[in-house]
């Protein structure tokens, strides 16, 4: 159902914006661009609660653990148009820890729908910080965007680097700087 509703408007903007809108390139177009859609935007089907839910252990752990260099591909909402790049995760455990695939879902589901980076950053944090009830998380994304790049200022080199703090991770300087220098480290 939702595919053909996005297959539907995406003929109607072929229609607006080409002169020859029926031509052999364009046929099959609205189904491509509406299953490209659907896929890019899944994150609206799942409950990122669920990501997590299941796989906390408790542990005696008490040391920070960072998740760095999680690609990451979303669309702009206010353009629809890609911004991609890094996340970096991070939390400070209290007796529970997480598999560390479900922190590279979580960004996944939020990633897989319209988004601003600034919601993104702080959505992942919040889930982690509820789910998890850590001492403190940490999470940073860096990230293109093409609205950027390829409309308005053009600024081809430019990266938004967004972060999201909570607990010791806000509170306290020197847990924010072990983060921050453990993701820089390559």
């Amino acid at each position: 159902m939702r595919e053909n509703d996005l297959e539907r408007h995406v003929r109607a903007l072929l229609q607006a914006l080409d002169p020859e809108p029926d031509r052999e390139g364009l046929a099959r177009t609205p189904e491509r661009v509406a299953r490209a859609l659907a896929f890019l935007t899944r994150g609206y089907d799942e409950d990122p609660r669920r990501v997590i839910n299941g796989a906390l252990f408790t542990e005696d752990y008490s040391e920070m653990i960072v998740l760095k260099d999680i690609d990451f591909y979303s669309l702009c909402e206010h353009h629809i148009l890609p911004f991609f790049g890094k996340a970096h995760v991070a939390y400070l455990p209290d007796r529970h820890i997480v598999g560390l695939s479900k922190l590279a879902r979580l960004v996944e589901v939020f990633a897989r729908r319209l988004q601003v980076q600034e919601r993104m950053t702080s959505q992942i944090a919040n889930t982690i910080a509820e789910q998890l009830t850590p001492l403190g998380v940490g999470v940073v994304l860096e990230a293109e965007h093409l609205c950027m790049r390829m409309r308005g200022v053009e600024k081809q080199n430019s990266t938004v680097v967004t972060s999201a703090m909570l607990g010791v991770f806000r509170k306290n300087a020197q847990t924010r700087e072990e983060f921050v220098t453990l993701i820089r480290k390559r």
